[in-house]
């Protein structure tokens, strides 16, 4: 993983752990089948096999695996020696192997609180498939079809855990489930079926969509240059998932301020051409110029080429997708680095996972790996960082408040002085509404220019409300004025009682609600042209 910037795409590895010696030549092919479709799906994605070694399903998807030129993370239930105690000499072997070759081996954190009972064992099989589940974005599952018992963690349950989420973390979260399955039918025993006969569990079409916009940022990540500096501090410790977060968060920022930069010329394109839409038909009418009707139809044919540009580069939506990447990853970052036990995937609101579900994929694959080592203080780096930030974006979002009300003054302000020179104008020397008191020459002349005057006055108000009107500067400068209390109280609050779980989650909810608020009204604000 060093030096990665790309998000992997992650398949979990669940099955039976007795196979048939006949079923594992169709069991791995079927498996290779389903690595190599999504190979091809997401060609920019390194692609990466998260499993137990349990013996069985588990090495044989490991096996084809390797075959490929797959890397592996390897979850443990239990150290080795433990873990292994029940294997045959044939698949310790194996599994001696793959941990070898491993990116990274680690007996997983448990998720829920440890059972009264004692049962340790498969207490700790429950725990490994439920993290098996939750950090991947499809499940692969060598299974039968049958049903497990709730209390165990056979292969039916871990595919329950990643449809449904059917467990409950001792931290409070309520996991929502959401990754799909791909059942490759894995006979037992006696009963009948065709060994490798492949479906699809869950929501097919999300998983495409997941699959196809994590692939759509690697691709650009590798033809960008990150930028950005890092949000930890210099001094952090090694950190490899951190190191790779860090990576993706200033990958995913620089890109999303290049989308914005090509977002907010866009706007001022339409807004512009908008505005002289209205001035050229305007002079077209009033001033006869008929020649300004081509100019009409070559400004309506830039409008529709701009919101076409707009549409295929989809600046809008990879603006406020990798921004809000960005955003998440940077309370993961923080969240890890204080040692919380929580990720920010698990603190997503439903909303924020239905409109982003490959964000919430990314960031459960991007924290898939050992706990952290030791807990740091973040009031500095993140907390009073935050306050900063807050603080000088709603000092900016004031003075481009600002320039939109005195341009809209100005052009009132106008508006009306030519209002009123139209009506002393008509009162006075038109002749229309009563006889002239001063009457001038080529009076109708003076009316129609008086008219243009005003419609393009019109024309340049219709330009500065097509671009500020879409950039929603007073609820922006109002979320960053909410947001800068906000961490100036937690701050306090971090001072008088530490730096807790429930406190850093409450941190970490309140900004991922922020966010996923801001994206959810910027995203009514799509380029298109208002005339």
């Amino acid at each position: 993983m060093e030096k990665e910037n790309r998000i992997p795409i992650v398949v979990g590895v669940t099955g039976h752990r007795a196979l048939r010696a006949q079923d594992e030549g169709a069991l791995a092919a079927a498996v290779r089948a389903e690595l190599e479709k999504l190979r091809a799906l997401c060609p920019d994605s390194p692609l990466v096999l998260l499993t137990s070694l349990a013996e069985g399903a588990d090495l044989l998807c490991a096996d084809v695996s390797e075959a490929l030129g797959l890397p592996l993370w390897a979850t443990l239930p239990a150290p080795t020696e433990d873990y292994t105690e029940d294997f045959s000499e044939a698949a310790k072997a194996r599994f001696a192997h793959h941990c070898a070759r491993a990116e990274q081996v680690f007996v997983v954190p448990d998720t829920e609180a440890p059972p009264d009972n004692g049962e340790m064992r498969s207490f700790r099989f429950r725990q490994a498939g439920i993290y098996v589940a939750a950090h991947c974005h499809v499940l692969l599952a060598l299974w039968d079809g049958g049903e497990g018992t709730a209390a165990a963690c056979g292969t039916a349950e871990a595919v329950d855990f990643a449809l449904q989420g059917n467990y409950l973390p001792a931290n409070g979260a309520v996991p929502c489930g959401g990754a799909a399955v791909i059942h490759i039918f894995t006979p037992r025993g006696e009963r009948g079926g065709v060994a490798g006969t492949v479906r699809v569990l869950g929501d097919a079409e999300a998983l495409h969509d997941t699959l196809c916009k994590t692939d759509e940022l690697n691709r650009l990540a590798s033809e960008t240059d990150p930028g950005g500096r890092s949000v930890l501090p210099a001094h952090a410790p090694e950190d490899t998932l951190l190191e790779r977060m860090d990576r993706v968060r200033a990958c995913a920022g620089s890109l999303s301020s290049g989308y914005a930069r090509r977002y907010r010329r866009v706007l001022w394109a339409l807004a512009a051409a908008g505005a002289l839409l209205t001035a050229a038909f305007l002079l077209y009418d009033e001033a006869q110029a008929i020649w300004l009707i081509l100019v009409c139809g070559a400004l309506l044919a830039a409008a529709w080429g701009i919101t076409r540009y707009a549409a295929r580069s989809a600046c809008h939506r990879r603006y406020l997708e990798l921004r809000a990447l960005a955003e998440c990853l940077r309370v993961q970052i923080f969240l890890r680095y204080a040692g919380a036990a929580v990720e920010a995937a698990d603190l997503l609101t439903w909303t924020q996972r239905e409109e982003t579900a490959w964000i919430a994929r990314a960031l459960a694959a991007l924290t898939a790996g050992p706990p952290a080592k030791e807990p740091h203080d973040v009031s500095a780096y993140w907390v009073e960082s935050q306050r900063q930030y807050h603080q000088a974006a709603e000092k900016r979002a004031a003075h481009r408040t600002r320039v939109s009300d005195r341009v809209v003054r100005a052009a009132l302000i106008l508006s009306v002085a030519l209002y009123c020179a139209a009506v002393v104008f008509e009162l006075l020397c038109g002749g229309e509404i009563c006889p002239a008191a001063l009457p001038v020459a080529d009076a109708e002349v003076w009316r129609t220019i008086l008219k243009i005057a005003l419609g393009l006055l019109s024309a340049v108000t219709l330009l500065i409300a097509g671009y500020y009107g879409n950039l929603s500067l007073a609820r922006t400068r109002s979320d960053h004025r909410k947001m800068e209390r906000f961490y100036a109280e937690m701050g306090g609050v971090l001072a008088r009682f530490g730096q807790t779980d429930a406190i850093l989650c409450r941190i970490a909810r309140e900004e991922l609600i922020e966010n996923g608020n801001w994206c959810s009204y910027q995203r009514d604000n799509t380029p298109d042209i208002s005339i």
